[in-house]
């Protein structure tokens, strides 16, 4: 097997890496436009842009959380970290990473459009809808992420029939992803609904719908696993947590040395008031959640929908977007950490350029 480029809609990724979307702040400018200057395909998060650049381009903050969707979810500073990233890899192809369970979806779809992305990723929660977001923007890529071939079918089924339009690439991301996952707790430590089992099937699914590339994702890291991946039939891969491990990573110095810290063993699926298990590292939150004494859910930000306004918030016992927020600020002791279950193997920081030339040369 050799990599291959990635052909996703009209845009060419020179390496077969796609670097996964990772909010609040994990993945914005620098990290992106750094793995597109490389050859891979650098994403943006769409997540919290609102508190980019010390809330900069948040009309509106309410103890320092930006208030409502319009604001947590900034048009303004989505446009400038498009524009920074930009001046980094030129007109190579950019993507941006959009979560469908976001309050405003179709909205912020739009503005990523319009603020340049190239490609639309969209995952947490199956984005059957998607199509009719991107409309009025035929050149973009649509890239939705599933977890089953039966997932890929139904959306396919649904793009096709509403839109006369099929996906430009899809994902399909296995249970040991950072973040959230497209399993229920139990689900993912199933033998059945790991990557290595799921990816054949969606591989032999999307072959049902003409020329459609198939990225792999969820615990991949190094050359040997995207080689195993390529073998598996994908064309690609995505990755999120050894990006973490780099100095052009926008997470907070103290983000970083919180997943450099952490041992396997702290490294655990959390509750989430999106509905899934998210994927992250055990820190002082989780002891003041499992004590009661988390900070209080306001629900300012009103973040995503499945949420209820913080219904689910108040039921496991924090508000995700204040904590990751908590996190891209560098407060240990509030910050909510995710991260891929390979997290601990991450112990020194190395730069873009370096790590996607192990990647591709099998250098560890």
């Amino acid at each position: 097997m050799e990599m291959k480029a990635l052909k996703i809609g009209k845009y060419t990724i020179e390496k077969p890496i796609v670097q996964g979307g990772m909010g609040v702040g994990i993945s914005w400018d620098r990290l992106a436009g750094s793995v597109s200057r490389e050859g891979g395909l650098g994403v943006i998060s769409g997540v919290g842009t609102g508190v980019y650049h010390n809330r900069e381009f948040s009309h509106r903050v309410v103890a320092t959380r930006p208030y409502e969707a319009e604001n947590f979810y900034s048009r303004d500073a989505l446009f400038e970290i498009f524009r920074n990233a930009r001046a980094i890899c030129g007109d190579k192809p950019l993507a941006c990473n959009i979560l469908y369970a976001s309050s405003e979806y179709d909205r912020i779809v739009k503005d990523a459009c319009e603020a340049g992305a190239n490609i639309i990723i969209t995952g947490a929660g199956l984005p059957l809808t998607m199509p009719e977001a991107a409309k009025d923007y035929p050149d973009v890529a649509l890239v939705p992420i599933v977890s089953t071939a039966k997932a890929l079918k139904i959306l396919c089924k649904r793009w096709q029939k509403t839109h006369n339009r099929l996906p430009d690439a899809v994902i399909v991301e296995g249970p040991l992803s950072g973040g959230h996952q497209g399993f229920k707790y139990d689900e993912c430590f199933l033998p059945e609904n790991q990557l290595e089992a799921i990816l054949p099937p969606v591989v032999e699914e999307a072959k049902n719908w003409g020329n459609m590339p198939v990225i792999a994702a969820g615990g991949i890291w190094d050359h040997n696993d995207i080689m195993k991946m390529l073998e598996l039939g994908a064309d690609g891969v995505q990755m999120g947590t050894r990006f973490i491990g780099t100095f052009e990573c926008d997470a907070h110095d103290n983000f970083k040395k919180v997943i450099l810290a952490a041992g396997e063993d702290d490294i655990k699926l959390l509750k989430s008031p999106v509905g899934y298990p998210a994927r992250g590292v055990i820190t002082n939150l989780q002891k003041l959640i499992e004590k009661g004494e988390a900070p209080k859910v306001a629900c300012i930000s009103n973040c995503v929908t499945p949420c209820n306004r913080g219904e689910e918030a108040k039921a496991v016992g924090y508000c995700i977007a204040d904590r990751l927020t908590d996190a891209y600020d560098g407060n240990e002791e509030l910050g909510l950490f995710f991260t891929g279950s390979n997290g601990y193997r991450l112990k020194e920081l190395i730069s873009v350029e370096e790590l996607m030339n192990k990647l591709m040369n099998g250098e560890e």
